[in-house]
């Protein structure tokens, strides 16, 4: 799959992480995601000639609405993974940062693409819900035909539930990315990194 509709499906992943953050398990997590969608797909429909000339409005869009339903500094510390051990708090949250930035800004490029709630088709949740770990799995309409399985992985927060991970056709992206990020910070540190990220020099794939 392309970058881009990766981070289509991805977008897709925040809209169940806003269901569940928004209410509670009582509810219907079908219909919640629909209510979320819908409430998105408005303001991006309302704006598409705006967000198309300039995507700085776009990605202010993604930063107050979607970016806080991700746990950012968790999902970098999974990316990080052994080599960020001992990596003061500070450079993690500059490595976070960074890592918020490159997300919004291929959120912002799938989003435009992604504009039909239909395609995304939430499944039942098996058993209860885990605060460490619950798993949504969902399914997206390809327009070529067929689907693609989409696995959410969430954890309850003092902030409510937060998703870390997206896993596509049995692909995590936090182990696409630890994959690049880990062995470079080791060789390399994590000042090189940070700056390399921050710059664009350091181009992470999908």
């Amino acid at each position: 799959m392309n970058i881009q509709f990766k981070f289509l499906i991805l977008l897709a992943g925040f809209m169940v992480s806003s269901m569940l953050h928004a209410q509670d398990i009582e509810h219907d997590p079908a219909t919640l995601l629909k209510q979320t969608t819908n409430n998105i797909f408005i303001k991006l429909n309302e704006n598409m000639e705006e967000f198309t000339a300039d995507p700085s409005g776009l990605q202010q869009l993604i930063k107050t609405e979607l970016m806080p339903l991700l746990d950012i500094d968790y999902a970098a510390r999974l990316i990080l993974g052994r080599a960020g051990r001992g990596i003061e708090k500070e450079k993690i949250d500059s490595f976070s940062q960074c890592m918020s930035t490159l997300l919004i800004s291929r959120y912002a490029t799938g989003l435009l693409e992604f504009r039909s709630t239909e395609q995304l088709q939430v499944l039942p949740l098996r058993g209860e819900l885990n605060e460490k770990l619950t798993r949504v799995r969902s399914r997206l309409q390809l327009s070529k035909g067929g689907y693609a399985p989409i696995d959410y992985a969430f954890h309850k927060t003092a902030a409510g539930w937060k998703a870390f991970d997206v896993i596509v056709e049995g692909i995590s992206y936090v182990t696409t990315y630890r994959n690049q990020i880990m062995p470079d910070v080791q060789a390399n540190g994590i000042d090189s990194v940070i700056a390399r990220l921050s710059s664009g020099e350091l181009e992470l794939t999908d």
